[in-house]
């Protein structure tokens, strides 16, 4: 046969392929009816492993048997999202335990930041609730965490990425131990300053103090001088500690506002060297809330350790037709080469998409948590 004869055979064959796929999705249809009807769970692991076998075990040769796993695995999902569809039409999909609020309760709120008076967690503290809002600070992220957990604050303003150092990765972990939710963010341009005490001179520093990822941020001014450079665990720390020493030879890489809280004078402005840095952080509270006008909801989950398993949860976005705007991993403890995955996407709770995706995740996935819809 020439090729246009070989073509038409396949042609004939992928319409017979269509008819049967449509009138199986039909069967899936009254099966979903059938466990609607008796309560039972839409995901069988141990019923599918057994059909791919068996699936697998027609075919002639080991090319096709992975061939043919690969098509009912897709086979199957897809049935699975559509019996995921109807449960929800019918009203079943249930309620995720979050409730949507008009605005967040922030008038006699309580929040705080990890760091010291000057610390950029305030900074973006001020800009998302204000100046007049009442606050304190921590040292850690988790004492921010714990603060929040047992009451003592309402809300944290936790750093979570930066543009240019990437993410904060103990904040991430740090939203999978603790019982806490992002209910909001704010996005603030970094720009640090070397700060010394008052009459000092740039030819009088000897000493810089200031966070690592400062440090790096600020490479290419500090290559230019024979600095020594000192780690802190963070920049109002440094300014702080500058501040408190009233030495000439010390200097601090910190924000603006903590030269001006602490009394130092700005000996350069802008060391960073990139004129576009900026870190997001995430507003954080111990309630179950979203807000109605929210976009962005941040989830993790992790997968069975076995081929195709990060391809399937992420199949339920695609289905539903959510954008996911971020993904990252992180290793899980005492499991070696394993790990939980943070996904962001836009959507709000409240729309069916949504609770579409998160069942179909919370069914296939180990341990999925809604972090936060915001």
């Amino acid at each position: 046969m020439d090729l246009g004869e070989l073509r038409q055979g396949l042609d004939e064959i992928d319409a017979q392929i269509v008819e049967l796929y449509e009138k199986r999705m039909d069967i899936c249809a009254q099966v979903a009816e059938y466990k609607i009807e008796n309560g039972k769970k839409v995901f069988d692991r141990v019923r599918e492993q057994e059909k791919l076998a068996k699936v697998r075990s027609l075919t002639h040769n080991e090319f096709n048997g992975l061939g043919v796993q690969e098509l009912f695995e897709q086979i199957m999902s897809m049935s699975r999202k559509l019996q995921y569809r109807l449960i929800s039409e019918k009203g079943g999909q249930g309620k995720l335990p979050f409730i949507g609020v008009d605005d967040l309760d922030t008038k006699k709120a309580r929040v705080v930041f990890q760091g010291a008076e000057g610390a950029y967690s305030q900074m973006a503290m001020m800009q998302y609730f204000g100046e007049s809002i009442q606050s304190f600070h921590v040292d850690t992220f988790r004492d921010a965490m714990s603060a929040i957990d047992e009451g003592s604050a309402d809300f944290a303003v936790l750093p979570i990425e930066n543009s240019t150092a990437g993410i904060v990765n103990e904040i991430y972990d740090l939203l999978v131990e603790f019982e806490n939710y992002i209910v909001g963010e704010q996005i603030i341009r970094i720009e640090h300053c070397l700060l010394g005490v008052p009459g000092a001179q740039i030819s009088d520093i000897k000493t810089v103090y200031s966070h690592p990822q400062s440090l790096m941020q600020s490479a290419k001014f500090l290559a230019d001088h024979p600095w020594q450079q000192i780690s802190m665990q963070n920049n109002a720390f440094a300014a702080r500690k500058v501040a408190n020493e009233q030495d000439k030879s010390q200097a601090a890489i910190a924000s603006a506002l903590a030269g001006q809280i602490y009394g130092l004078e700005i000996l350069k402005q802008g060391v960073n060297q990139s004129g576009t840095n900026s870190t997001r952080f995430i507003i954080v509270t111990n309630q179950k809330i979203f807000r109605k006008d929210a976009s962005k909801i941040s989830i993790c989950f992790e997968v069975p350790h076995e081929s195709g398993s990060l391809y399937h949860m992420l199949s339920h976005f695609i289905y539903n037709n959510l954008n996911m705007t971020k993904i990252e991993s992180r290793p899980i403890e005492d499991r070696n080469w394993e790990y939980r995955f943070f996904v962001d996407f836009e959507g709000n709770l409240a729309d069916s998409a949504v609770k579409n995706a998160l069942r179909g995740l919370r069914d296939e996935a180990r341990n999925m948590k809604i972090l936060g819809n915001y």
